[in-house]
């Protein structure tokens, strides 16, 4: 359905402004209410049913909803909305046969604090994210929950009592992770982005070139590229895309290279989008511009840079 659709486009999570800015229309969104393929959490909020799914999965089975499915109750956006839901039981809990058919099924020893409910807490939620899951799918939660307000000390707290490995991964993640990135599709953006050798990617980077004022999804300065998610849902007005335009265009005649990816290329070609970055990286150091192993900005131009924003 339609609504659904864009339900897990916009990250698994929306309000009705949100859909509607995504040309889905009111009718859409009840006829989705009514088959069950969209849920509403709130007034106004409307959430994917694996949410609902992972409730009653986590009663049947003794364990908390984790993962992406806390995630999503939570309120924060995920790369892809799980199929299945994600349950959380300890090590030693006994299971009949067939009792996890139709969940993703952890075993992990809880502390009381890790559970609210029959979730678990978002501190917890995004630990496992960070151990479990992919690196973009990870940055996406970690991301999102910082918009909601989780601090990263309390994170970092939890993850001292990690074993080393994921402790170190839960460091590296929280390191990446930024509260600018303004939905999952820029998050995996950056993901990809963090990939390429020499490239410093930052989220929501404002630049400041003469009269030029822009912001844009993902930049490196010194190296003067930019990488923006363009995402249809939210570029459908005609002066949406006449702005769009001269910002690029203004980059573009002041010694930007601007790169621009689709939804469906960031989230399904993946490869084609590391390999135009690191192309675009490629050129900048051809063109006598690069940043060395240790962050440093080097080569012939690196006076002639534009000033930071």
């Amino acid at each position: 359905m339609k609504a659904a659709k864009a339900l897990a486009r916009l990250g698994g999570v929306a309000t009705r402004q949100q859909l509607r800015l995504a040309t889905v229309h009111w009718r859409h969104v009840d006829a989705a209410l009514e088959a069950g393929a969209v849920v509403r959490t709130a007034r106004g909020h409307f959430v994917l049913p694996t949410v609902e799914t992972g409730r009653a999965s986590a009663h049947r089975l003794g364990g908390a909803a984790s993962h992406t499915t806390a995630a999503l109750h939570h309120g924060w956006k995920v790369k892809s909305a799980p199929e299945l839901p994600h349950v959380t039981v300890r090590r030693k809990r006994s299971l009949p046969s067939g009792a996890s058919d139709g969940v993703v099924l952890h075993w992990r020893d809880l502390d009381a604090d890790d559970v609210r409910g029959w979730v678990t807490s978002p501190v917890r939620t995004v630990i496992d994210c960070c151990t479990d899951l992919p690196f973009d799918e990870a940055l996406a939660v970690f991301d999102s929950a910082r918009r909601a307000g989780l601090r990263v000390a309390d994170v970092m707290a939890r993850a001292e009592w990690l074993p080393p490995r994921q402790r170190s991964r839960v460091m590296r993640l929280a390191q990446a992770s930024d509260h600018r990135a303004a939905n999952p599709f820029e998050s995996v953006l950056r993901a990809i982005a963090l990939q390429v050798p020499g490239l410093v990617p930052t989220a929501q980077t404002r630049i400041s070139c003469g009269e030029l004022m822009a912001r844009v999804d993902v930049a490196d300065e010194d190296l003067r590229i930019v990488l923006e998610a363009d995402s249809h849902e939210f570029h459908t007005r005609r002066r949406d895309f006449d702005r769009d335009c001269r910002r690029y265009n203004g980059l573009i005649v002041r010694g930007w290279l601007v790169l621009r990816f689709t939804w469906e290329q960031v989230m399904f070609e993946p490869d084609v989008v590391l390999e135009s970055i690191t192309a675009a990286v490629a050129l900048r150091r051809e063109q006598g511009l690069w940043r060395t192993r240790s962050g440093q900005l080097a080569g012939t131009k690196r006076r002639a840079r534009l000033p930071k924003a």
